[in-house]
């Protein structure tokens, strides 16, 4: 075990954020940490790094377990370059490897052979200090930044670029690379996927699958938590409850679990009014009134189940529109968007068109220009070359990631009503409720809300709009896993026309119809969602090689028509991606027994602990030897995955 959290608490005047939450990270475990927007997920994390301090509660480290944390959107600030900043994580090494040159100029000295003691302690020194740097990896440092770097999506980026003239986000990617690259034994990082891009997306989903240490993350990507999570941990009103599994399996047993609560208190209320109404009927009765006295005090010495608590309260609402657009809605043809004192288009030769009621997602690597092609297409900015046409009786609705629509002075009342100045106060008010703003919640001013309370707002607007073709970039940003899922629900329903752009890859799954993929040169188009996308990506590259391994096979045999016993690369190529295939195929299934087994051991000891089974020790005897065998599988389980990968 590497964290024990022991009935933490922690509150802001009389309102408590967390109650009595305790938890357990076991080495190489990876947690997902989840509930909603303002649950206190970002305080328990603060609170396990020692940046603020728990009002009751301990926590209790292994010996030598380092710990890092990475905040969210806490960019790294620092007026080196990338290289130097990079390179300090490993001044350890540095140190050694300028240590071990010295050395080396000792050892070529020939005044230090003629002192035979000190040469041999010379060369004993060298010899301890080059095995000790071999193995803490000195000699991988510039592999592992370069790989880290490129990962994080600075592969192109000169590495003596000063780090203080990069953007928010860069920096904030900059400070995921530097901790990937400290190794801490638990890693915690608090809402990782901000501002990465799919491709960065997938690297660190893969990087951390093979991280040596434990990750404690939170995390709203769905997509992420299913790839990366082994057990979620959920803090909802303020308590704590562990799951085992990832983000999908989650779901499914929390669902389950509220229909058998909600089944047994149920049944036990029928119980109950049973016997209230036995009770009442015969305990005046002479020849039944032991019997109903009996039944009363059995009811006083019941231990009566609480009634589950159901769902918290979610936002609700729905997209409606006043009218239907013609066939057509949008052609886009041509489109290039330069900006002033650039020599090259941000992007050139964009084209697609949109028609009646699809849905299509606008994706592509950070800094392409997606958000830009959005703007031109509502009329913010005004392409440099080509045309943007909209069909008959549309009417658009147009959300901006950046929230640059919303006045900060407003108040949430005064931003809503401000816009839609026609309806009734209390009209105004039921729709903020909707969106989770109630009482005196309508009077906050704009610049004091959160992101994802700022995204409800603009939610908001845009819903009262009745627009029949939403224009929207990154809905999804800000919004906790609850509130993605109304949206979805939402968005689903809608009648008209979207156009979106996304990184949550869960999100694209469940809403695109089609996908336009935006490049400097143009775009490339694909029917489907993005796993479907992903899958005929790579029949088109597995097509691609397969054609150069026929050329190189066609070239080589018309070389060496004689040479019979040529062994065609054509082949050799086949076959290692077969080899490759058989490999994922017995990695996914090593991952699925991996996490049945874990689930099997925690049913165990769950049932170790009933106290049904406190005073039979056969029982307990046949649980620990089926808990010790699935544990021992786990193991082998483990070395065999960890040989695959």
């Amino acid at each position: 075990m590497l964290l024990q959290v022991s009935n933490i608490s922690k509150s802001y005047g009389v309102n408590a954020v967390l109650s009595n939450i305790s938890m357990q990270v076991q080495e190489r475990e990876r947690i997902g940490l989840v509930g909603v927007n303002g649950a206190g997920k970002s305080t328990l994390l603060k609170i396990i790094a020692g940046e603020m301090n728990a009002d009751s509660g301990t926590i209790h480290k292994a010996k030598e377990t380092k710990i890092g944390y990475l905040a969210q959107n806490s960019g790294l600030q620092s007026d080196r370059t990338i290289e130097a900043e990079m390179r300090a994580v490993f001044s350890h090494l540095i140190e050694a490897e300028q240590e071990l040159r010295e050395l080396e100029i000792k050892i070529a000295d020939p005044e230090l052979h003629a002192d035979e003691k000190r040469y041999a302690d010379t060369l004993d020194r060298y010899s301890k200090r080059s095995d000790w740097f071999r193995e803490q990896g000195g000699f991988e440092i510039n592999t592992r930044i370069n790989s880290v770097l490129h990962g994080m999506g600075f592969g192109q980026f000169p590495q003596d670029t000063v780090i203080s003239t990069l953007s928010g986000g860069q920096k904030t990617r900059l400070a995921l690379a530097r901790i990937l690259l400290q190794a801490p034994d638990l890693l915690m990082l608090d809402e990782p996927t901000n501002y990465l891009d799919i491709e960065t997306l997938t690297w660190l989903e893969s990087y951390l699958r093979g991280y040596s240490g434990a990750i404690l993350v939170v995390s709203h990507d769905r997509y992420f938590l299913d790839a990366l999570a082994q057990t979620i941990v959920e803090i909802e009103r303020h308590t704590s409850k562990r799951y085992t599994g990832n983000y999908s399996r989650y779901a499914e047993l929390k669902a389950a679990e509220y229909e058998i609560n909600m089944k047994q208190y149920e049944k036990q209320q029928d119980e109950i009014a049973k016997m209230e109404q036995f009770v009442q009927q015969n305990i005046v009765r002479a020849s039944t009134t032991k019997r109903a006295q009996s039944r009363r005090k059995a009811l006083e010495k019941m231990d009566r189940l609480e009634k589950p608590l159901g769902e918290l309260k979610k936002a609700h609402f729905s997209f409606e529109i006043e009218r239907m657009t013609g066939k057509d809605v949008l052609q886009v043809q041509d489109v290039s968007v330069t900006f002033s004192g650039r020599d090259k288009p941000l992007f050139e030769h964009v084209s697609f068109q949109l028609t009646r009621g699809e849905t299509v997602a606008l994706i592509g690597p950070n800094g392409i220009g997606k958000s830009t092609l959005l703007k031109a297409i509502v009329g913010q900015y005004e392409p440099s070359a080509g045309t943007i046409r909209f069909g008959t009786h549309v009417k658009l609705g147009y959300y901006d990631q950046e929230h640059t629509r919303l006045n900060p002075q407003n108040t949430v009342l005064e931003e809503v009503w401000g816009a839609y100045s026609h309806m009734e106060e209390a009209r105004i008010r039921t729709v903020l409720g909707n969106f989770l703003f109630s009482g005196e919640d309508v009077l906050k001013r704009i610049s004091s809300l959160s992101g994802g309370e700022k995204a409800r707002v603009s939610l908001a607007k845009l819903m009262l709009a009745q627009a029949n073709v939403l224009i929207l970039d990154e809905p999804t940003n800000h919004l906790d896993l609850f509130s993605k899922e109304v949206l979805e629900a939402a968005l689903m329903d809608y009648e008209g026309t979207l156009l979106f752009i996304s990184h949550d890859r869960y999100f694209l799954n469940k809403m695109a119809e089609r996908i336009v993929e935006l490049k400097p040169a143009g775009t490339e188009h694909f029917l489907g969602n993005y796993d479907e996308m992903v899958e005929k990506k790579q029949e088109i590259e597995e097509a691609r090689l397969e054609a150069l391994a026929k050329q190189a096979a066609s070239a080589s045999k018309a070389a060496s028509n004689s040479d019979n016993t040529t062994t065609s690369s054509y082949e050799t190529d086949k076959q290692a991606k077969r080899e490759e295939r058989a490999r994922q195929r017995k990695l996914e299934q090593l991952e699925q027994d991996i996490a049945a087994l874990e689930q099997q051991i925690s049913e165990l000891e769950e049932q170790l602990a009933d106290p049904a089974v406190f005073n039979d020790y056969i029982r307990i005897q046949e649980l620990q030897g089926e808990i010790g065998s699935r544990k021992t599988a786990l193991e082998a389980a483990y070395e065999e995955w960890e040989q695959f990968m």
